[in-house]
């Protein structure tokens, strides 16, 4: 599987968020993230995996178990 790298402005669009959010998650270390030069660039199958992730902890900390 080729990987799909994406910047700021295409992981704000994936996500329906603001490019600003995901600079500051970005610069906290909060989002998986790679720097090149002085641009952010994000891997979509690690986006996914973090959501996932998110989801999933977010389930847990409701009482609901996962399928």
């Amino acid at each position: 599987m080729k990987e799909q790298w994406m910047t700021v402005q295409d992981v704000a669009d994936y996500l329906k968020v603001s490019t600003d959010l995901i600079y500051q998650l970005a610069q906290q270390g909060n989002i998986p993230a790679s720097k090149v030069g002085n641009r952010w660039r994000f891997k979509k199958q690690k986006i996914d995996l973090w959501m996932a992730e998110r989801d999933i902890a977010k389930n847990k900390r409701r009482g609901m178990s996962q399928p």
